[in-house]
């Protein structure tokens, strides 16, 4: 197939609209559904980010996209009882860890689940029956894989009354060197962004006083620096146990990322806390609405699902909120995060920021006039950074 006719662009006034291979056929099949334009601007960037991860770190890697960033990306690790409770996995733990496909995407839409909310899935590896079920419960616009088994395909082609968008991508496909696009009836042309290979052998020089990074840490510097290698800049990423913890797109102001992808990263720690896993939802409350909830129980104004007479929509009695000092104690346990920037740190304050979220290692490219006070930041609170001279900058 050359080219393949959309129902309309970015938005439905903008018409014709359409995807087409400039040489040769397209490296990609519909095999369900009719993906828009923005699904494919989805599909074909977080096909790209789950690529590069796989080849990085050797490991299975699923996306969740929308609006052409990531909201969370992951590796194919084990989940544990806690984590399959909080990110909704309805099936056994044994069941979902014998396929590290499904435990990457488990982790990835677990990132920020508010955000995911209708995305749409990039998966590293053919689709299998495990991880289409996961994918079957959860609201997504399709997924992009470089296959799909039969049993896989048929759990997918059910979602959405028969219209879930499904994309088989040719995994062995390189685009040319150069790459176009048009902005108000100008051609933009540059080199696609090849540089540079992001592996965990990338963050052997620190900068600062604290040089032990550990193989963990490295992991997730490589997770956090190719996610943002694929995020609308300016990008901050959050990163811990094999997966995003919170994602900072497409902010004027570094500091600003920074800010909200800690604070996203943070929603996400305390998650985690038994007090959130556990709480008493209705049987049959949908997976949207407990998300809500849970965001409105730990945002600074939880009488909004626990005030008298709204409540009892959600839960079987009324839980406690989590006091100021209880999310504070909470926050200053967690340790060891890691931290990626698409470009330079300005100002100290950003470190600043980052080490209340519990971050302990940095990579960012370096190269502001204040690098200097950036450095003298990360040795005050002991954090292991590397300034590795490459701006991931994406649009």
């Amino acid at each position: 197939m050359k080219e393949l006719e959309l129902k309309y662009g970015c938005n439905p006034n903008q018409k014709p609209a359409r995807i087409f291979a400039k040489t040769g056929e397209l490296p990609l099949e519909v095999l369900n559904g009719r993906p828009g334009y923005i699904n494919f601007l989805d599909a074909l960037n977080s096909w790209q980010l789950v690529r590069e991860l796989k080849n990085a770190l050797s490991l299975p890697a699923a996306a969740s996209f929308k609006h052409v960033s990531p909201a969370g990306a992951a590796v194919g690790l084990p989940l544990v009882e806690a984590e399959r409770q909080m990110f909704f996995v309805d099936l056994p733990l044994d069941e979902v860890n014998a396929s590290p496909l499904a435990c990457a995407y488990a982790r990835a839409r677990g990132t920020d689940r508010m955000s995911s909310f209708g995305d749409w899935i990039a998966l590293s590896e053919p689709c299998d029956e495990t991880t289409a079920a996961l994918i079957r419960h959860e609201v997504s616009d399709g997924v992009i894989a470089p296959g799909y088994s039969d049993a896989a395909l048929s759990i997918l082609k059910e979602k959405r009354k028969g219209s879930y968008a499904i994309v088989k991508i040719d995994p062995g496909y390189e685009p040319p060197a150069v790459e176009q696009r048009d902005v108000f009836g100008v051609t933009f042309e540059q080199g696609r962004n090849t540089a540079p290979v992001i592996d965990p052998a990338f963050f052997d020089a620190p900068v600062t006083k604290t040089k032990n990074i550990p193989e963990a840490a490295r992991r997730d510097l490589t997770l956090a620096l190719i996610t943002l290698k694929y995020t609308q800049s300016n990008s901050v990423c959050y990163a811990q146990g094999g997966q995003t913890l919170g994602v900072g797109a497409g902010q004027q102001s570094r500091l600003h990322c920074t800010r909200l992808a800690g604070d996203k990263a943070d929603l996400r720690i305390l998650r985690e806390n038994p007090r959130v896993v556990t709480l008493p939802f209705h049987e049959g409350l949908g997976r949207p609405e407990r998300d809500n909830a849970i965001d409105v129980y730990l945002s600074a104004a939880p009488e909004g699902v626990l005030g008298e007479g709204v409540w009892q929509e959600y839960f079987t009695y009324r839980p406690e909120p989590m006091t100021p000092q209880e999310r504070r104690l909470w926050l200053e346990g967690t340790k060891g995060v890691s931290l990626g920037s698409d470009a330079f740190f300005p100002f100290p304050d950003n470190i600043e920021r980052a080490r209340r979220s519990g971050v302990s290692f940095i990579a960012q490219p370096g190269g502001s006039i204040r690098d200097d006070l950036v450095i003298e930041a990360c040795d005050r609170y002991g954090i292991a950074m590397v300034m590795t001279g490459q701006r991931l900058f994406h649009h």
